[in-house]
């Protein structure tokens, strides 16, 4: 019933229903669009909230913190009001907040000092109003930590403005590293000043060149020798320190020792401000750091004029020495630190019987050895080597004069000095002395034989030599006297024999000036004889004589 009622209505007004069908189409199309809309906005924002989320976790994952003041739309809010500010986890974490995220800028500030906060809110405030950037480092405050801060605006595409932020990052490790590095620089270069400073006060010339020759450092003096007027100079123009013959020493040596691989030196001359010089020239390859491709090589030079005009002077003077030593009657000869035959005067050549070819070999000193031997010239010794190598040994152990006595087979005995030669080697002088032996001889023999008899002598004998000590007594005075030989081999003085007497004159009160007395009388050259009274009564008569090497005797007898 209901359908046919349906269709009676339809056919009543066929053009209201295909009305109202356009109608409910449009409704059910509209609404369609309308859900699609929809899915599509919301899959946008679905999207637009994951991208502000990676964002954020990325700003969170970030080593750096972060202070932002977030400004309004500008186009639907003034962006001088609302302002909000966000701090970031991280910042919280760097600066140890309290309030973490919720901190405020002004907590943030009491981290810092003083000073460094009143200079951080004023970047701030420059960055807020006139969207100044800024970057500095501070210090936190009862930490020894570091943090870099850097503001900057941000703005969107359209030029409005979005928010400022600071930026917070620990840098204490990195001020750490960079205020140790800067120290160790200073250090450094501290010693590089000093190292400099000393070269260039060295009164030696220095420098260095390269694998190629090239000179890379020199110091003042190097300048000097080169002639130029500061050491940038000689670097800059690669000026080289030249000889009197206009030869690049420096380079020249340089060479010398790259292509050796070892230390070399040689002597030369250079001529500075007019005046000619003899020098030394020393050069060593090295390796900087011991790296195998960076091979240098450092030179120096040695002024040594002063010394190479004393070793002209010292050798002129020798030479004289040598000629004057060549004139003397004694026999000399010198061998060198080889111990061969430098030099020797003919009364060396007559003495060991030494012809003109012999000495011209320059022979050594154990060649002269074997000579003297074969012509049966030296002492006779049981073991010949053994003599021999003794005899070259004092060529290495000598440091002062040496003096012995040769007893040669033909009866002579030699004086021999050896003594160290100042160019090296040993001088020897030999000097016959036979004759002087057997003079000492018959004299001491002599002198024993006058001995014996003033010994044998009853009269007790005294005599003193020329300072005044006893040289001689006999046996009779012992006797005399009740004298003590010990202290007579003493050779006590005049005074203290006197007083060595003074047992025998115990009945004189005053002995000092009896002494005086006798002393006066003996002493005085007009003096001949003297009577003195002992203990008992007894006399003795002294006789005084006064001996021509004014030696004084006195002779004692009783009476």
């Amino acid at each position: 019933m209901y359908k046919d009622l349906l269709w009676d209505m339809f056919y009543a007004a066929p053009e209201l229903w295909y009305c109202l069908g356009g109608i409910l189409l449009f409704l059910l199309l509209m609404f369609g669009f309308l859900i699609i809309c929809y899915l599509k906005a919301k899959q946008q924002n679905y999207f637009l909230r994951r991208d502000r989320e990676r964002y954020a976790e990325t700003l969170y994952a970030s080593h750096d913190g972060y202070f932002a003041f977030i400004y309004p739309d500008d186009k639907v809010n003034d962006p001088r009001d609302h302002i909000t500010e966000r701090c970031s986890r991280r910042l919280a974490v760097i600066l140890g907040l309290g309030n973490g995220t919720k901190s405020t800028f002004a907590d943030v500030v009491k981290n810092f000092y003083k000073e460094d906060g009143k200079k951080i809110e004023k970047y701030v405030s420059l960055l807020r109003k006139e969207g100044i950037a800024f970057e500095d480092y501070f210090e936190l405050k009862n930490t020894k930590r570091f943090v870099r801060l850097e503001g900057v605006r941000i703005n969107g595409a359209d030029g409005s403005i979005y928010c400022d932020m600071i930026w917070f990052r620990d840098v204490s490790l990195t001020t750490g590293k960079i205020n140790s590095l800067t120290e160790e620089n200073k250090k450094m270069e501290e010693k590089y000043w000093v190292q400099r400073d000393m070269s260039d006060n060295l009164p030696v010339a220095m420098w260095a060149h390269d694998n190629d020759l090239n000179l890379v450092y020199c110091n003042k003096k190097y300048a000097e020798f080169a002639g130029c007027k500061s050491k940038d100079e000689a670097l800059q123009k690669q000026v080289e320190i030249c000889d009197t013959k206009g030869v690049a020493v420096s380079k020249k040596m340089a060479s010398k020792a790259f292509a050796n691989q070892k230390n070399c030196s040689t002597k030369s001359g250079i001529v500075v401000d007019g005046n000619r010089l003899a020098i030394n020239i020393f050069e060593n390859p090295f390796y900087v750091n011991q790296d195998l491709s960076k091979p240098y090589s450092v030179g120096c030079i040695i002024d040594i004029n002063e010394l190479d005009e004393m070793q002209r002077t010292q050798k002129q003077h020798q030479e004289a020495q040598l000629m004057i030593l060549g004139k003397l009657g004694t026999a000399f000869a010198v061998f060198n630190q080889a111990t061969n035959l430098d030099f020797c005067n003919d009364a060396f050549s007559t003495l060991w019987g030494l012809d003109k070819n012999w000495l011209a070999a320059k022979q050594n000193y154990g060649s002269f050895l074997d000579e003297t031997r074969e012509n049966r010239l030296l002492p006779e010794v049981p073991d010949y080597k053994a003599f021999k190598k003794e005899e070259i040994k004092v060529f290495s152990t000598i440091i002062e004069p040496l003096s012995d006595l040769l007893h040669l087979p033909d009866g002579r005995t030699l004086r021999r000095t050896r003594a160290p030669y100042l160019l090296g080697g040993v001088i020897f002088a030999y000097e016959d002395i036979s004759d002087r032996l057997a003079i000492t001889s018959n004299y001491n023999q002599l002198l024993t034989v006058q001995g014996e008899m003033l010994d044998n002598l009853n009269d007790a004998v005294l005599v003193f030599g020329p300072d005044g000590k006893l040289r001689f007594f006999n046996n009779a005075y012992l006797t005399l006297w009740n004298a003590d030989k010990n202290l007579l081999i003493t050779e006590p003085s005049f005074e203290e024999v006197l007083e060595s007497q003074r047992k025998l004159f115990e009945d004189i009160e005053n002995w000092e000036t009896l002494k005086k007395d006798i002393g006066n009388n003996i002493l005085n050259v007009t003096t001949k004889t003297l009577t003195l009274k002992r203990n008992k009564k007894e006399k003795l008569q002294i006789n005084v004589a006064h001996l021509s090497d004014e030696a004084l005797m006195l002779v004692y007898k009783k009476i």
